[in-house]
């Protein structure tokens, strides 16, 4: 394989570099035809790309035409890209920014053939690729610092949605700063919260945040602490795509927090979801994945104001509503130790109406009182009911 040196060629004569610089106007006017001609992809550019490109081709070859002439100040390759704004690195790709460059050097060695002696065309194709190889070389660097730049901004800005999200700032600010990172909005959203891996790392967030997108049409990921907070947007059961991910996470549960129908309600989710999280480990084996409702009990023993407003809203006012007659059955019920004969001999009812009582509170409310768990969170929400109004209007004395 044939080593191409660094450096244009010196020994090459006055008249081929005069040809040359004489053919420079002529050279810019072919680059650009034949990118029209050629690249597929330039017709679909805007107005203002297609012409920031064409500058760049034009001072590729002015600066090549310096290179040639041995013009040190003027001739370095990567400056060919000052002319145009760092904002083109999101609109063209660096493979297509490729495909230019290789353009030019085609350009230049069909301009050798027309108007350079035989002896000095392979002179100066060579030079021209080797001027190309330091002008790909440029790019790939503008490319990855863009890149990483650019990354780096992202981050801070999924960062700063996150903190508006879990503060729960205005709704006018919260959804700017979604659509910043951008945020669609277009399906349910939930908060999933869970513990970071020992090893974290960008990359390792970076596949986590691939995870959520492939597996959900939004998704907002960042670190706090030792925690990974993923605000996900999806119509899908949130348990499902919890599963989805879960391996992305380190050891311990993972929290689902209460889907909301709009993204400025996303702070409720991630409130309940962050304090379920650092109450996990009052319960003696946890699951994997676990919904923030599932410990409202010890949240409102560690003093979570969102969980005891969740229970007086979901269940006690619910109750209350639906009449004395459920309350008192669910109270009896509860206080004789879950028994069904010792809460009919109570009530002065027959056993099989106190099940039909309490099939009927878990219609109304959607929690069973005869699961273990569901009975004490139903027993903690009566409490909490009770201390903060005791009755509501229209309802019997409790």
């Amino acid at each position: 394989m044939t080593t191409l040196p660094s450096r244009a060629p010196t020994d090459l004569p006055e008249h081929v570099i005069s040809a040359l610089r004489k053919g420079s106007d002529e050279l810019k006017l072919t680059a650009v035809a034949r990118m029209e001609r050629d690249l597929q992809w330039w017709r679909d550019l805007s107005s203002e790309d297609r012409s920031w490109l064409g500058l760049v081709a034009h001072e590729g070859i002015n600066r090549f035409v310096a290179w040639m002439q041995l013009e040190d100040d003027a001739a370095r390759p990567q400056d060919i890209f000052r002319v145009a704004p760092p904002e083109l690195t999101r609109t063209i790709s660096l493979q297509r920014t490729l495909q230019v460059v290789r353009l030019i050097a085609e350009v230049v060695e069909e301009h050798s053939q027309q108007h350079v002696a035989p002896d000095y065309r392979r002179d100066l194709y060579e030079a021209a690729l080797i001027y190309s190889r330091e002008v790909a070389f440029s790019a790939a660097g503008i490319y990855a610092r863009a890149a990483e730049s650019r990354g780096q901004w992202d981050a801070r800005l999924e960062a700063a949605a996150i903190d508006a999200i879990v503060r729960g700032t205005s709704p006018a600010v919260m959804r700017s700063r979604v659509a910043t990172v951008g945020w669609k909005g277009r399906n349910c959203t939930f908060v999933i919260v869970g513990p970071a891996p020992h090893q974290l790392t960008e990359s390792t967030t970076a596949e986590l945040r691939e995870a959520c997108l492939r597996a959900t049409s939004d998704a907002l990921v960042g670190i706090q602490g030792d925690r990974i907070i993923a605000v996900l947007g999806a119509d899908e059961n949130p348990s499902t795509i919890a599963s989805v991910i879960e391996h992305h996470f380190g050891d311990g549960t993972i929290i689902i927090g209460p889907s909301v129908d709009d993204i400025v309600k996303a702070g409720t989710s991630a409130r309940a979801a962050i304090a379920a999280h650092q109450v996990i480990r009052a319960l003696s084996a946890p699951a994997r994945i676990m919904q923030a409702d599932d410990l409202l009990p010890e949240r409102v023993l560690d003093g979570d104001q969102l969980a005891r407003n969740t229970l007086i809203d979901e269940i006690y006012i619910p109750l209350v509503s639906a009449g004395p007659v459920l309350v008192e059955t669910l109270d009896s019920y509860l206080g004789q130790g879950r028994s069904l004969e010792a809460a009919a001999r109570d009530l002065y009812v027959h056993p099989n109406t106190v099940r039909y009582r309490l099939r009927r509170i878990a219609q109304v409310i959607g929690w069973d009182p005869t699961e273990a768990r569901e009975g004490q969170i139903l027993q903690i929400a009566l409490t909490v009911g009770r201390l903060r109004g005791g009755t509501l209007p229209g309802t019997a004395a409790l």
